[in-house]
């Protein structure tokens, strides 16, 4: 009898878990990853040739007239006000491609990219263009490559590069400047790369233009040694978070001369989103506690005001009440911000639902009503965007959950079924049809090809600590730019506290463990409340299903709905 039951738990071993008696089973996820990797590298050459077949070294390529836009004036110009006349383009296309050619490993095309960018680029331009957007998509790819042009293990031929590239983020980064001579502080929106503020400027911004600054401006002035761009950004940074409400949420737009607010309601999407991501970023690349104090109230105001179930929506910042139900397209970079915390279960929930969307559409709209469960009337478009493949990628690296591989498959055969064409890859203009339009973002090689192609092959990460700007742009974690560098940096990208009894998982990249608590525990002591912390939807701890309940506090376990309709840590019987 005994016998008969071992034989069939090992059959019943083999149907649920074939790959712990299967050793071929690495090697087919192995192959597998090989494959795909193949797959984007693909991708991303027929976007990249055409480009500069077609369209460099001008902005933007045009895939399905093969031709070109001259768009840096045009993001975030929703109006399309002030356009200069004579803007001929900055190869904004190949300046973000730069630190995507090293990862793919093709440092013969990087060097010919650097060398001509050297040669040609110039920012005396008389072109208006939004700061927020130059910052991460310019500044943020001439400092990115810099770094990468004069590391050793990718260091371009001796004497053919000489600091150009961080010549030219100097000359951008003081062009910048005058956008921040403000009674607050906080930067206009739009700056004349050769005339500065112009005249009756709009005072207009965004919560994410004036707070999303501090990674790019804070590594040019390490670089060059000159601490205004860090000190700009940085001034900006503390004088948004000081207009918070009680409850510790931004709203999305203000006024950079009153510094009052304009929208209260806001999320984690459009106009706030890299704010959340910078903050909690810069703590990692630049290792100030301020930067986690802020990052870590902002976080659990989100978890407790936004957060329903596996979703977020938008509120007022004065009350905390929801105030519009939809998905964004941009919310999805939300999950690969999560595993950074350390808040795996919390990300693995929303990305799953992104994921469910994403296969419902075959790609992921850019706005979904929630509350009616359908789509935008207007916004059913998909511009190529990454953040989907952005959070895949994370929690890939962070549970090596062979789901997330798939996962990826799914999103390149979406884009290689609706998105590919002759000249290049075209953006969506109604995900309802999957009629395509003439516009190729830069982001889609900056970003959606570099995180697919990580998914699948990080040796690039290897020995290696890079925090990724929102544009996809690596910057290395560095001793010598931080006040004091986190212990558990140090060692590798994977994150352990020590003790003198036992090893802990951290908290990623942060000092907050789980479960909660103090270092120097003892009587009158007050824990730590750790990152993992998700309320209760209702303050009552009422409940109809566990997708109610949150995460406790001190344990990070995932509370559960009772029979009598309450959440709590219960026992299963």
């Amino acid at each position: 009898m005994l016998a008969c039951r071992f034989r069939t738990w090992v059959l019943l071993l083999l149907v649920i878990f074939p790959s712990l008696f299967d050793p071929s089973f690495s090697h087919f996820d192995s192959a597998k990853k090989k494959q795909m990797r193949e797959k984007v590298r693909k991708m991303f050459y027929h976007a990249y040739e055409n480009y500069m077949t077609h369209a460099f070294p001008h902005d933007e390529l045009k895939p399905l007239s093969r031709s070109f836009t001259d768009s840096l004036s045009e993001l975030g110009n929703l109006k399309l006000e002030h356009l200069p006349q004579n803007y001929n383009g900055t190869a904004l296309t190949l300046i973000e491609s730069l630190s995507s050619l090293v990862i793919l490993g093709n440092y013969t095309e990087f060097e010919r990219a650097v060398l001509w960018l050297s040669e040609n680029l110039t920012f005396d331009v008389d072109a208006r263009v939004n700061l927020f957007e130059c910052n991460i998509r310019v500044l943020g790819g001439l400092v990115s490559a810099h770094i990468l042009a004069t590391d050793s293990t990718n260091r371009l031929v001796q004497g053919s590069y000489k600091n150009q590239l961080l010549v030219l983020a100097e000359d951008l980064g003081r062009r910048f400047l005058p956008a921040f001579d403000t009674p607050t502080g906080l930067p206009y929106a739009w700056i004349n790369l050769k005339y500065g503020v112009m005249k009756n400027e709009t005072t207009e911004t965004s919560t994410s233009g004036c707070g999303s600054l501090i990674l790019e401006m804070g590594a040019l002035s390490r670089l060059t040694g000159d601490p205004r761009y860090e000190s700009a950004a940085l001034r900006a940074l503390r004088k948004l978070w000081s207009m918070r409400s009680s409850l510790n949420l931004l709203g999305t737009t203000l006024d950079v001369e009153t510094g009052e607010w304009i929208e209260h309601s806001s999320g984690i999407g459009a106009g706030v989103d890299s704010f959340y991501e910078y903050l909690f970023k810069a703590h990692i690349l630049f290792g100030k506690e301020d930067f986690w104090r802020m990052f870590h109230s902002a976080y659990l105001a989100v978890q407790k005001y936004f957060r329903h179930g596996p979703w977020y929506h938008e509120a007022d910042m004065r009350t905390g009440k929801a105030t519009y139900w939809q998905l964004t397209s941009l919310q999805a970079f939300w999950p690969g911000l999560q595993v950074l915390v350390g808040d795996i279960a919390a990300a693995n929930s929303s990305h799953r639902e992104f994921v469910h969307v994403w296969k419902k559409f075959g790609v992921l709209p850019e706005r979904y009503l929630l509350d009616h469960q359908m789509l935008h009337p207007t916004e059913k478009y998909y511009p190529l965007r990454p953040e989907l493949a952005e959070s895949t990628f994370y929690l890939y690296q962070a549970t090596k959950d062979p789901w997330y591989i798939e996962v990826g498959e799914t999103i390149v055969n979406s884009l290689n079924s609706y998105t590919k064409v002759e000249g290049g890859f075209a953006s969506i203009r109604d995900v309802t049809t999957m009629q395509t339009e003439d516009h190729m973002h830069s982001f889609f090689l900056a970003e959606t090809c570099k995180y697919l192609y990580l998914l699948f092959d990080d040796s690039f990460l290897v020995d290696r600590n890079y925090i990724f700007t929102t544009e996809g742009h690596p910057l290395p974690v560095l001793s010598a730019w931080h006040e004091r560098l986190p212990e558990i940096y140090i060692p590798s990208n994977w994150t352990y506290v020590k003790n003198e009894r036992q090893t802990k998982r951290s908290s990623a990249m942060s000092l907050q463990v789980c479960p909660a608590s103090s270092l120097n525990a003892g009587h009158g002591e007050q824990l730590v409340e750790s990152a993992c912390h998700v309320p209760d939807d209702q303050s009552d701890h009422k409940c109809f299903s566990d997708e109610e309940c949150g995460v406790d506090s001190t344990s990070c376990r995932r509370r559960s709905c009772s029979m009598a309709g309450y959440c709590g840590l219960w026992l299963v019987v």
